[in-house]
């Protein structure tokens, strides 16, 4: 059987030294918290709007002080935010729209006039 020695050499070990963290962290939960209820309040959608509330809510209790400094704006304006997409989503429910009368405006198209005789 050979013999086994150990061939490494003590002069050679490096110590393990921690990386620096990256400056560019991106912030993907924060980006999303942000962009959904934009999302929400544009196509007014109840579930793009209820993920905005939830991603919101996760956001703002997950915040580290080091997040906190570093945001411009506070994470419960992402709170209020998508709630006010959701309230948005849920407009019509409360306040429905009222019935197309004479002189409203319509999608649809308009009955050709009368053709003169």
């Amino acid at each position: 059987m050979a013999n086994r020695k150990d061939m490494r050499r003590e002069d050679l070990i490096v110590p393990y030294a921690e990386p620096a963290p990256e400056k560019d962290n991106q912030d993907v939960q924060g980006t999303l918290a942000s962009t959904l209820p934009m999302a929400a309040i544009f196509t007014r959608n109840k579930m793009i709007g209820w993920t905005a509330v939830l991603f919101a809510i996760q956001g703002w209790l997950s915040e580290t002080p080091a997040q906190k400094a570093a945001s411009s704006t506070p994470s419960y304006f992402s709170v209020g935010m998508s709630i006010l997409s959701l309230g948005t989503a849920y407009m019509p429910l409360f306040m429905p729209p009222g019935p197309a009368g004479k002189g409203a405006a319509g999608t649809s198209a308009q009955p050709p006039p009368p053709v003169p005789n």
